[in-house]
């Protein structure tokens, strides 16, 4: 197999155990690897981790609500690991969702795409200057300065997106843009959305990376690999409203539509034996390694520059399975 190849993090691991599974993927030649915003350690800690056991791979967010931290604190936690990793780090930064940033952290989910506007300008300019006053729309900083030498003065920022105006905005504003649950066919149009965005700002498309975490379980029985996707899937179909979307978009808007029910009423087993096998196929790597590196081979044919491997694992076994998933995707097996 050919091609760049990242790895990300999501649930499943203890953050010692993403450290442990990082360290191997550079062994093995992954380019990137990537750490989720969620509830399993914090994600600047982690790469920071990592970054002291690593001397090549390249670290980031996937990513960095830019809700859940002020502006001036995404920058000095980013500039804080590129300093530990001697400028290995990209910043990737997203507006998050609604039902999560406003009951999980008691804000206002309110201008998000302003927000990350905003973000991006701010983090930037600190990191440019050392010092920033910023008269926003949304955010208005009298003055925040740096009170250490930063590793550089500009570094990588990636936006997440799933719709095809942000995935333009992406590519006005960012050094690429990081997509999740996306099919090939989502892959080829989400690039040509960033292409035509970045064009317009005056850009060189081939300057702006398109990612994506794929999600994957590598198994000689295909049907184990896909049930560790329905848990994840229902969860999304059933919580998130864009990427409820999206999956229906792929071609299966009757079954998703069943499965939002099930999940939305409580009944979330039955929720994951409703996603369909064949959507399953399409929007993650399941099945044997030889099958998954195949896949990831049709996502880079498809405009898809940087697969991001994420080992969908849980339970006594997550570890080794997380292992076993880096060890069958790595670069030139």
């Amino acid at each position: 197999m050919t091609g760049r190849v990242g790895v990300g993090f999501s649930r499943g691991l203890e953050p010692l155990e993403i450290v442990e599974c990082a360290v191997l993927a550079e062994e093995l030649g992954y380019e990137s690897a990537w750490v989720a915003e969620g509830h399993a350690g914090d994600q600047f800690a982690i790469l920071t981790a990592i970054a002291m056991r690593t001397n090549k791979i390249q670290l980031g967010t996937a990513i960095s609500s830019v809700f859940a931290r002020t502006a001036p604190t995404v920058a000095m936690a980013a500039a804080t690991v590129d300093l530990y990793s001697h400028g290995r780090f990209i910043l990737g930064l997203g507006s998050s969702h609604k039902v999560q940033v406003e009951p999980e952290h008691g804000l206002v989910f309110d201008h998000p795409v302003q927000r990350v506007r905003e973000c991006i300008d701010i983090v930037r300019g600190l990191l440019r200057d050392g010092r920033i006053s910023y008269p926003g729309e949304v955010t208005n900083i009298q003055q925040f300065d740096f009170w250490f030498q930063t590793q550089r003065k500009e570094m990588p920022i990636y936006v997440a997106a799933v719709r095809p105006r942000m995935l333009q905005i992406c590519g006005e504003i960012s050094d690429g843009t990081i997509l999740t649950w996306c099919t090939p066919e989502h892959a080829r149009v989400a690039a040509e959305n960033v292409a035509l965005g970045a064009e317009q700002a005056g850009k060189d498309p081939a300057t702006v990376d398109v990612t994506s975490l794929v999600n994957c379980f590598v198994s000689d029985d295909k049907d184990e690999a896909r049930d560790k996707m329905r848990g994840p899937m229902a969860t999304y179909c059933g919580f998130w409203p864009r990427y409820r979307k999206l999956m229906s978009d792929a071609g299966y808007p009757d079954e998703i539509e069943q499965v939002k029910l099930a999940w939305q009423a409580g009944e979330h087993e039955r929720a994951r034996q409703l996603v369909p096998a064949g959507l399953i196929d399409e929007i993650s790597l399941v099945g044997t390694a030889e099958e998954c590196r195949s896949r990831i081979a049709e996502y880079h044919a498809a405009g898809l520059k940087l697969p991001i491997v994420t080992p969908r694992v849980e339970g006594p076994t997550a570890l080794e399975d997380a292992k076993r998933v880096i060890r069958a995707c790595a670069p030139g097996t």
